[in-house]
């Protein structure tokens, strides 16, 4: 029995899949409650994190590359040029397209969203010690890594 009185039924616990989707649940939902209160979402800190690994970006390269509606990343853009943290230009190779790019404040705003990040992470994780934390970071990135090969065309 867990400390709201419920019992998972241990045909859902013997599912490593259910495990993984209840920790990601959980964990989503304290980095998304950290990111609220700077007024940001989980699809801003996407973003900004694209705009920091691998420069500026076409809004629809954006679109692609994370998955989302590009409709949806031109209202994130919106939302992320407000307080200064990217901004947007003409792509001189094309001047229909329009650029994005990271600045100065969304690089210091993305490391504190990366600190929130780490944070959660380690209250999410504080059951397993040092070495099992690593041990369980690099199994899960060999799963993501077969993922993203198999969804690739």
């Amino acid at each position: 029995m867990d400390a709201m009185g419920r019992t998972t039924p241990p045909t859902l616990t013997g599912l490593t899949t259910y495990l993984l989707s209840r920790t990601g649940k959980a964990a989503r939902g304290a980095l998304a409650a950290r990111l609220a209160r700077r007024g940001l979402r989980l699809w801003h800190m996407a973003v900004l994190a694209a705009l920091a690994d691998f420069g500026p970006h076409a809004q629809r390269e954006l679109s692609t590359r994370l998955g989302i509606d590009p409709s949806d990343v031109v209202k994130v853009v919106d939302e992320l040029a407000a307080p200064g943290y990217v901004e947007r230009s003409r792509d001189p190779a094309d001047r229909r397209r329009v650029r994005v790019a990271l600045t100065p404040s969304g690089r210091a705003a993305l490391a504190e969203l990366n600190d929130a990040a780490q944070e959660v992470g380690g209250a999410v994780l504080a059951p397993l010690d040092a070495r099992e934390q690593a041990t369980l970071h690099a199994l899960l990135s060999r799963v993501y890594a077969g993922i993203e090969e198999s969804s690739t065309p």
